[in-house]
């Protein structure tokens, strides 16, 4: 029987049958294995700590500005629900090392909750720490390593402690780049002996445009009437200059205090889709293009390149983009180890001009429109779960952009994967067969090989994620998981086919 799922599956199996085969037509498929990347490639799966860990109020932990929006607004969460049991990794982390193993993953990456170590957001030679948070990221860290996993830890995955929103705005104000500094300091002390491989911020793009741009993630700020206050128009670059300044803070540190003993690394975690012109030889279309990835990556990758925003942002935003000083210019540039990679779709872009007096865009040049439909075909990254339009090739695109631009730095795709509606009436069997997932991956893992050939420093590729989980204002509406969780019985894990592709592909041979 082929389902609506399998319908899909096979769908988009074709669809890559066919860009394949315009693509280049001498492509073999099914030969590629962990044996076609370079000795030391790092594999590995995903997570963060308020999408899995629950237990919300154990052990001292209190309310991030996550708990506070999912609690106080439920109606801005697509099914109403919160993350306080989510996947329960927190009183099941044994069990999910155990996952990760059976898959022949190399490496986990995990985010460490702020508020569940340091309970207020601000610590200070030991004051403020939790020590029962501690004893649980030690706990998982010393679980992972025995079981011969690479533990990968995030500092900050969006779940900001309410406390230092509450006192004074959190990134809203440069306060928040010393107790970030602090926090690091903390967690740097406390893992660094295991940890090897630090990141500051995941997707800190994200978190500047969907909580005080658009609003529609924690803390949800932005100039509609609808959003829990905010500016649009100066917010979403004060909170992004916050952002960078806390990282780079974070690394000095890093370098100074820890490196030397300790020889880890440290990066910092940056999405973006790759953009392709709408137009046939559209000259005005390539340059808009080129600017929406500079609104979206170089935005962030520019500053920690060569310590200054990007020449198409300083022309368009102009003075609500905060400056640099000399100094903090110094300290940003060259803030990274390696850079961490979030791809998951690429977009069209078109030039297209604002209507007479409309005032510029805070994200965009006011020039420069993602076009959501071309004769009645969508085509942008906009309605629920089908952001996601599955383009491998931008993958190879983008890392040979990084390659070009920016110096060929050491790149770790920390995030790709694609989600599937959470069909309640779907037998937990004929969930779990989802080719599509298998057909993404393997597509993708392909352009990476061939970015590698091509020169780019690709070192390592990271699946999201491990479980089906809390996917933000989403809800529990999708599923990006390798392994179903079945929410109505007990937590319960069972693989799905993309996770038993993965085991195959991972062996050691």
């Amino acid at each position: 029987m082929i389902t609506v799922a399998n319908m899909f599956g096979l769908f988009v199996v074709i669809s890559f049958a066919f860009a394949f085969t315009n693509a280049d037509p001498l492509i073999e498929f099914g030969t590629l294995n962990r044996s076609s990347f370079p000795k030391g490639f790092i594999f590995g799966t995903g997570s963060s700590s308020y999408q899995y860990e629950g237990a919300v109020n154990e052990d001292g932990r209190k309310p991030s500005i996550w708990d506070t929006y999912t609690h106080d607004h439920p109606e801005r969460i697509r099914d109403g629900s919160n993350a306080d049991v989510t996947v329960d990794q927190y009183h099941r982390y044994k069990e999910d090392v155990q996952i990760i193993k059976d898959m022949n993953m190399d490496s986990y990456r995990f985010s460490i909750s702020w508020s569940r170590v340091i309970p207020t957001g601000k610590w200070d030679k030991g004051r403020g720490e939790n020590p029962a948070g501690i004893e649980y990221y030690n706990n998982l860290t010393n679980e992972l390593i025995a079981n011969g996993i690479q533990p990968l830890v995030t500092l900050f995955h969006w779940d900001l402690p309410q406390g230092l929103e509450d006192e004074y705005g959190g990134f809203l104000n440069e306060s928040i780049v010393d107790d970030f500094r602090d926090y690091a300091d903390l967690c740097f002390n406390k893992f660094g002996d295991r940890v090897k491989n630090w990141v500051t911020f995941n997707e800190p793009w994200l978190y500047s445009n969907g909580g005080y741009a658009l609003g529609n993630t924690a803390p949800g700020r932005c100039s509609d009437p609808t959003c829990l206050g905010g500016n649009s128009g100066t917010e979403p670059y004060t909170v992004t200059h916050n952002q960078i300044l806390a990282h780079a803070e974070a690394f000095h540190l890093y370098r100074r205090k820890y490196q030397p003993r300790q020889q880890g690394k440290i990066g910092i975690t940056l999405v973006t889709n790759w953009f392709l012109p709408l137009g046939d030889n559209s000259i005005e279309d390539d340059e808009a293009t080129s600017r929406a990835l500079d609104f979206q990556f170089g935005w962030f990758m520019d500053p920690l390149t060569n310590g200054k925003y990007p020449i198409s942002m300083q022309n368009i935003v102009k003075n609500r983009l905060p400056k640099f000083t000399l100094e903090q210019s110094l300290q940003v540039k060259d803030s990274f180890d390696f850079l961490g990679l979030n791809y998951y779709s690429s977009s069209y872009i078109n030039n297209a001009p604002p209507p007479p007096n409309e005032p510029p865009s805070y994200t965009t040049d006011p020039r420069t429109n993602t076009s959501f439909e071309k004769n009645g075909v969508p085509l942008g990254p906009r309605a629920a779960s089908v952001w996601i339009y599955v383009y491998p090739k931008g993958l190879r695109d983008l890392l040979l952009h990084i390659k070009d631009r920016y110096n060929n730095p050491d790149v770790y795709i920390h995030e790709n994967g694609m989600n599937e509606f959470n069909d309640p009436t779907l037998p937990v069997e004929e969930a779990r067969l989802d080719t599509y997932r298998i057909d993404y991956y393997y597509r993708h893992l392909y352009y990476i090989n061939s970015a590698i050939k091509a020169g780019a420093n690709v070192k390592g590729y990271f699946a999201w994620t491990l479980l089906d989980d809390f996917e933000w204002f989403n809800g529990f509406t999708v599923r990006f998981g390798l392994y179903y969780v079945d929410f109505k019985d007990g937590l319960k894990r069972y693989p799905k086919l993309s996770a038993k592709w993965f085991q195959n592909f991972l062996k050691r041979n």
